[in-house]
């Protein structure tokens, strides 16, 4: 986001004691780490990142058990084992950690660090998505067994001169020896440093003093870090939460859409509900030509791609007068014509008549699993097209949430290479 307020008024981004893999007391680093715990979604993934090795970071962001309250013990016991076993080990200074990511052409840098608790109305640190009550509940409950932030959120903002504050910070100490380096079976490679020179960090803290934050990736995370704090009395560690600052006028990040699977509704109803509203028409294959197509029509306006019944079918130009009376008017016209908009006010709640529910509804990043999931089910995918970085960031200025599950900015940091304990 762009330099807003003064000093004191902005970002409050603290060293902390990073709790880090013993590498010698695992397979490798890369076995051990995961996705966010809302990337790996399905129990094919947790199933394979658990057999990497006996300590991936996944049995502690989703611990398997029967029930919230088993889980969240579970994760609370494998963590303590750990670290009684010197599996997982606090780092000796407090630091705040260079991370990096690289893959083929694309290079991340950004600061891990614990950042001060502050609500949407602070100005500080602003959300652009809506969060789900349950699933907040449910961080929260897995946060306060084990006592620990296990993952960074991804957050961003705007930097000005790169060769000076935190962003030359963060370019001088990448030249360093890294404290770890791993490549995952993504194809990412993975490279962590810590600043612990006090002029160093006195230098990340002033730039960053003065800054606000979009939340490109946890909003559910940081929601739950509010609830938590909320049941502490201030000054504790539950006044920060772990975070990824990424500097977006240095590194920009990628935008993608994610995508809908309707489990209960086959692209023959689902087609039929929107005929006479929407321009419907079949695009040809495969699954890269249709998105094609779909990029090219969300140029000109609200488009979807249908699919899960081996066609693909485009959905445009909704009927105005329908619009007007689905769409709520007390938002930005902007947020109005968004398609994630469009789509659960429109289609989802008055024609499909789905409620926004997991046992309806699973949200899906990947194109091409949406599509086969929907296949599997006999359901229907919606494939869309991504929101643009400005449009996020310019309702999120305005205090506008997003309907959640709008955007998927990455790439995502690595969950496992370094934690917060708050015990």
């Amino acid at each position: 986001m762009t330099t807003s307020g003064t000093a004191g008024q902005g970002l409050s981004l603290t060293p902390f004691h990073g709790l880090r893999y013993v590498p010698e007391r695992v397979g490798s680093l890369a076995a051990v780490t995961s996705p966010p715990y809302d990337v790996v979604v399905r129990p094919d993934g947790v199933d394979h990142l658990e057999s990497a090795d006996p300590h991936n970071i996944v049995r502690l962001i989703l611990p398997q058990a029967d029930t919230p309250a088993a889980r969240n013990e579970q994760a609370a016991r494998t963590l303590h084992e750990w670290l009684a076993k010197g599996v997982l080990s606090s780092d000796p200074e407090p630091a705040l950690y260079v991370y990096e990511q690289r893959r083929l052409g694309m290079l991340q840098r950004g600061v891990i660090g614990a950042l001060a608790l502050s609500t949407a109305d602070a100005g500080i640190v602003l959300p652009h998505e809506d969060v789900m009550p349950d699933v907040v509940t449910d961080r929260a409950g897995l946060m306060r067994a084990t006592s620990a932030n296990l993952e960074p959120l991804l957050l961003t903002y705007r930097g000005d001169d790169p060769d000076t504050g935190a962003a030359a910070v963060v370019e001088r100490t990448a030249q360093l020896a890294p404290l770890l380096s791993t490549t995952t079976e993504d194809g990412f490679r993975h490279r962590l440093w810590a600043i612990t020179d006090p002029d160093e960090l006195a230098t990340v803290t002033a730039d960053l003093s003065h800054r606000q934050a979009l939340i490109a990736d946890g909003h559910h995370r940081w929601a739950t870090y509010l609830r938590l704090q909320e049941e502490h009395d201030s000054p504790t560690p539950w006044d920060f939460g772990l975070v990824l600052l990424v500097d977006t006028a240095r590194y920009p990040l990628q935008v993608r859409a994610i995508h809908r699977m309707l489990r209960r509704l086959p692209v023959a109803d689902a087609l039929a509900a929107v005929d006479g509203h929407f321009r419907v028409h079949p695009v040809d294959g495969p699954l890269p030509l249709a998105l094609d197509a779909l990029a090219d029509a969300a140029e000109r306006g609200n488009a979807f791609l249908i699919a899960g019944d081996g066609t693909f079918h485009l959905v445009t130009d909704p009927d105005p007068a329908l619009l007007d009376t689905t769409v709520r008017h007390d938002r930005p016209e902007a947020w109005r014509r968004l398609d994630a908009t469009v789509l659960h006010a429109t289609l989802l709640d008055a024609l499909w008549n789905i409620p926004d529910a997991p046992d309806q509804i699973t949200y899906i990043h990947d194109a091409a699993s949406t599509v086969a999931m929907a296949e599997r089910h006999g359901g229907t995918a919606v494939l869309l097209h991504p929101v643009r970085e400005e449009v996020v960031r310019d309702l999120a200025r305005q205090g506008v949430t997003m309907p959640r599950k709008s955007t998927s900015f990455g790439p995502k940091p690595a969950t496992g290479l370094v934690l917060r304990g708050l015990g």
